[in-house]
């Protein structure tokens, strides 16, 4: 059975294809990469790239696996999508402004591109998350406006956490279901999370992927009364200062440049300062994460940033020699892609830099989803 994922970020698509070997059970199945590709930007016609990705491939897929980034409460489990599924998706867009609304533009052009055989299956970020303990999902609010209307922490990059924590088990096969591991996505969009043995225990992105980290282009944590002081200072509408909150802040709008190599190499005062709040956050939510898990087995960095730039990982990880945290200087300048460990063969805390792999994760959930429709 041949798939495809259609991985959609906020300033990137992969494309990928896989052939999952008959007579396995899904969860185990042999997956055999065809193609792949990795195009930035937010401005690709999806038309055009989905149709020259499938004109590779030997015959039509069985399903094309989409990523959607935000499901909420409605949906915490991979769905195969029709309309009110996508109707669903969309409501839901006001909540994931760079996410959602990017999502559908390529799950409408592959439900135009392709036959009605061709199944389409959305994989939820938030899903991962689903089960979180409720002290750590629930806002400080009323019921009435919080939990019993939906407004809750529920929590983003849950395929690439995932994927990090399998790899992790996979290098660390004696600690049980993983131990207690610390996992940092650092992309255009950044957040952090813990989890034990039983599953997530926190993560830093909340009721929107607007929460927690210094991103890209987003702001990360931001008292609410900044809203409507500036809507009164300023005479800016709220919606305006969230979009301005998630497209033109973060690096970009502190240090003029969204990519934090950029920064570093620039040097400028502007730029450091933004590069060393990025880093301090980083490293205010590990110190939390501590405390939540009691201390940890492992910290697992990936992503674009977390993968390539060396510089933000020592820079995060500075002065946590107190927690059992070090990195090896020259392990971790020589770690730019692939898996490595960047911390002392001798440390209390294994760190490692890793190739995130979600593609493989949403093929077998699509899996799960065809078997259960008895596709």
């Amino acid at each position: 059975m041949r798939l495809v994922t259609v991985n959609s970020g906020s300033t990137s698509i992969k494309l990928a294809a896989f052939e999952a070997g008959a007579g396995t059970a899904r969860a185990d199945a042999q997956l055999r990469r065809l193609a792949a590709v990795h195009h930035e930007g937010t401005h690709l016609d999806p038309a055009v790239e989905l149709r020259a990705f499938l004109a590779q491939l030997p015959g039509p897929p069985a399903a094309l696996v989409h990523r959607v980034v935000h499901g909420a409460e409605r949906f915490t489990h991979p769905v195969r999508i029709d309309d009110a599924v996508r109707a669903g998706i969309g409501d839901l867009a006001a909540l994931a402004p760079l996410h959602n609304p990017l999502a559908l533009r390529w799950i409408d052009a592959a439900r135009e591109l392709c036959d009605r055989s061709v199944a389409q299956v959305a994989a939820f970020d938030t899903a991962y998350f689903a089960s979180l303990p409720r002290v750590a999902a629930e806002y400080a609010l009323p019921p009435a406006l919080g939990w019993d209307v939906g407004v809750r922490r529920y929590g983003f990059h849950g395929l690439a956490h995932q994927a990090m924590w399998q790899r992790w088990c996979e290098v660390h096969p004696a600690l049980e279901n993983g131990g207690r591991l610390i996992s940092l996505q650092l992309g255009g969009g950044c957040s952090i999370t813990a989890r034990d043995r039983t599953g997530p225990r926190d993560t830093s992105m909340g009721f929107s992927p607007l929460e927690g980290l210094v991103m890209a282009t987003r702001s990360g944590d931001v008292d609410a009364a900044v809203v409507p002081y500036l809507t009164g200072r300023l005479g800016i509408a709220p919606q305006r200062l969230i979009e301005s909150f998630n497209r033109e802040s973060g690096l970009l709008g502190m240090g003029g440049r969204s990519n934090p190599s950029e920064l570093l190499a620039e040097d400028s005062a502007r730029g450091r300062l933004a590069v060393d709040l990025y880093c301090y956050r980083i490293r205010k939510y590990i110190g939390a994460y501590l405390a939540v898990l009691g201390g940890c087995d492992g910290i697992v960095f990936g992503g674009g940033v977390g993968e390539h730039v060396p510089q933000i990982r020592a820079h995060a990880l500075a002065g946590l020699n107190w927690a059992g945290i070090e990195v090896d200087p020259a392990a971790n300048a020589a770690a730019r892609g692939g898996d490595a460990r960047i911390s002392p063969a001798g440390s209390r805390v294994a760190v490692w830099a890793v190739t995130v792999a979600e593609e493989p994760i949403m093929v077998r959930e699509a899996l799960d989803v065809l078997g259960n429709a008895g596709a």
